[in-house]
């Protein structure tokens, strides 16, 4: 008899690459035995920084079934983001790849609804929940449990085709699937790029991050002023921070992006380090409008931009 399990991930696979995404894998939903004395650890050395709500909802972040009644899979799915271009002006400060386009959360849940419209119109009654960064959800191991990549140094999923340059998330359905192998082999080896690459050294063991001292937490998440300490250590990012991607070798294998939503902005990648130091709200409105980078506020980023140039003089 042809199993049922086989033939609806094989579907569901298909239509999650027919919809763009570039890898789609799928595990069982259950308790995360490995990653719970991890987080515990994580948070008791107060590497989240000011993220307090790391701490709540301990037990949904380690259990999807706390999430999603009845739930049996957890799909995982990548989406690429490695753009074609970049800033051009080697001066400019400099703004993580990843929200050149459109917010990526956006674009992401518009699929993932789709995705779950598709199993419910061919499947059946399928119940379930979409995520994208803004649940408690530990997007890493599951993308591991499902076969995408592994955790390398630098706590970023690795994919032995597509490196690194791409967004998580995860549809939690109540639905039986056949369940991919997990990703086990660290195919990291003795490589320390990323760890010596770090400016401000956040990267204090392999895969574990001192948000702390991470650049892009200092110049997203950090609601007050950047601490003193980090001048000259920010090598230019006024958002976001490439740094521990860009030097690690499997990334030679990104290739750019096929959404059109994560397009640059216009004049964003010609903008010269002058036209940033000058910037006013009204243009960092019409530049960022749904963009990710609103996160930050324009408040936020002329606070970043203020301590790049502090730190230049």
């Amino acid at each position: 008899m042809f199993n049922n399990t086989a033939k609806y991930s094989h579907l569901i696979k298909e239509e999650a690459l027919r919809l763009g995404f570039m890898q789609c894998g799928i595990a069982k939903a259950e308790f995360l035995e490995e990653e719970a004395p991890r987080l515990t650890q994580w948070l008791k050395q107060h590497y989240h920084g000011q993220m307090s709500y790391m701490e709540n909802h301990f037990d949904k972040r380690l259990d999807p079934r706390l999430l999603v009644d009845n739930a049996k899979s957890v799909i995982s799915l990548s989406l690429n983001y490695y753009p074609e271009q970049q800033q051009q002006d080697p001066a400019a400060p400099k703004i993580s790849k990843y929200a050149y386009g459109t917010d990526y959360h956006q674009v992401i849940k518009d699929k993932l609804f789709l995705l779950l419209q598709f199993i419910q119109e061919n499947i059946g009654e399928v119940a379930g929940r979409a995520f994208v960064d803004s649940a408690p959800v530990l997007d890493r191991a599951w993308a591991k449990k499902a076969g995408i990549g592994w955790v390398g140094k630098n706590s970023n999923i690795i994919s032995k085709q597509t490196g690194s340059f791409f967004f998580l998330a995860e549809l939690i359905v109540d639905l039986d699937l056949g369940y991919d192998h997990p990703f086990t082999t660290d195919h990291c080896g003795t490589c320390t790029k990323c760890i010596d690459a770090c400016p401000t050294e956040a990267i204090v063991g392999p895969s574990i991050i001192d948000a702390n001292k991470c650049i892009s937490y200092l110049t997203i998440e950090l609601k007050e002023e950047i601490p003193g300490n980090f001048k000259g250590q920010m090598a230019n990012w006024m958002f976001g921070c490439d740094i521990c991607q860009d030097v690690c070798p499997w990334n030679r294998f990104s290739v750019p992006h096929k959404e059109p939503l994560f397009n640059p902005r216009e004049n964003l990648l010609q903008m010269k380090k002058e036209d940033w130091e000058d910037i006013t709200e009204d243009v960092f409105k019409a530049i960022f409008k749904n963009s990710a980078v609103k996160r930050t506020k324009f408040k936020g980023l002329t606070r970043n931009l203020n301590f790049l140039k502090s730190s230049s003089h």
